[in-house]
């Protein structure tokens, strides 16, 4: 699969060879970031863009193209995405043709927020997920991409009974497989909380179980407010959990894209907020991602009061950028 990878990668522009380069750990230059330091794909179609696209005149639309709708942000997939293989073949596909990394968000696990409910949802059943995931990664194929599997499953367990999670931790090892099976230039990170959720001891023996051996790695503080250094401290904390009961560690991902005034305790949609770091290369871990769109609503709660889950609120992105 890799050698196939690597002959597709001679035929694709000079920016894409970079970013298949650095995927491949074994081919020259692989430990150098610096390639992709600008090379993350900035989704056209994200729900800040299309809020500016629509209002133009707005004196707060200048700053939001500028500071939100521009940087490279995650784009998330679940079951309003239509057919979930044509809606992740034609998002990888546009990114290949722009020579950029795309960043995708896997979120369709059955009972998909159990726990805090605003997000609410997810497939069907356990039969229904493993076609989607399999489907997610066919439509990805051979090209790069940095997928954050399934936010939240990881933190929901205590409100789920022994039955939901064995079948969650064997639908995330089987999604894991399938990616490796399907899209083997695709980093595949497993959602692992942030660190005012879950102990990192607690939190490594959950990923063991869900598959994180067979995962590039895992990923923190998705859609939280939590500092950088505080994930860091976190991860590491994970990793020699990881490396003295499973002799083994995982690089990891950092949600960047909310956590500039770090946290105040809330989650939901808390007041004087700040975007973070934009998505890069490095910064104390593998990456610093916008995973979650500054902006969206976390439901209906705080500043977000009367709005959905996902829902983009024009101040509160305005607010975000200058964190009040």
């Amino acid at each position: 699969m890799r050698r196939s990878s690597r002959r597709l990668s001679l035929l694709m522009a000079p920016a894409l060879t970079a970013v298949l380069l650095a995927l491949h750990p074994g081919t020259a230059h692989a430990a150098d970031p610096a390639p992709l330091a600008d090379g993350f794909y900035a989704d056209p179609d994200s729900s800040a863009q299309r809020w500016v696209d629509a209002n133009r005149g707005d004196g707060r639309a200048p700053a939001i193209q500028a500071s939100i709708a521009n940087v490279p942000t995650g784009r998330w997939f679940g079951n309003w995405s239509g057919p979930i293989g044509a809606a992740t073949g034609a998002y990888t596909g546009a990114a290949a043709a722009a020579g950029k990394l795309p960043i995708m968000v896997a979120y369709n696990i059955p009972d998909r927020d159990v726990c805090a409910g605003q997000s609410g949802g997810g497939a069907g059943s356990a039969a229904d997920y493993r076609a989607w995931i399999a489907a997610f990664a066919t439509g990805i194929g051979n090209r790069p991409a940095v997928v954050v599997l399934e936010p939240d499953s990881l933190g929901d367990e205590s409100c789920m009974t022994p039955a939901q999670i064995s079948e969650r931790n064997a639908l995330l090892t089987d999604a894991i497989g399938q990616f490796t099976a399907k899209a083997p230039n695709a980093r595949v990170y497993l959602d692992a909380g942030n660190p005012a959720w879950l102990s990192a001891d607690t939190m490594a023996r959950h990923l063991a179980a869900a598959g994180v051996a067979g995962a590039h790695g895992f990923s923190l503080n998705v859609s939280n407010y939590l500092t950088t250094g505080e994930n860091v401290a976190y991860a590491n904390a994970v990793n020699a959990a990881l490396r003295s009961t499973k002799g083994f560690t995982k690089p990891f991902v950092i949600d960047t894209s909310r956590n500039g005034n770090g946290s105040d305790g809330a989650w939901c949609n808390p007041a004087g907020r700040r975007i973070g770091t934009a998505s890069t290369w490095g910064g104390g871990a593998e990456m610093l991602l916008w995973i979650k769109v500054p902006g969206e609503s976390d439901g209906n709660c705080g500043v977000g009061a009367g709005s959905a889950a996902g829902q983009f609120l024009p101040e509160v992105a305005y607010k975000m950028i200058h964190g009040y």
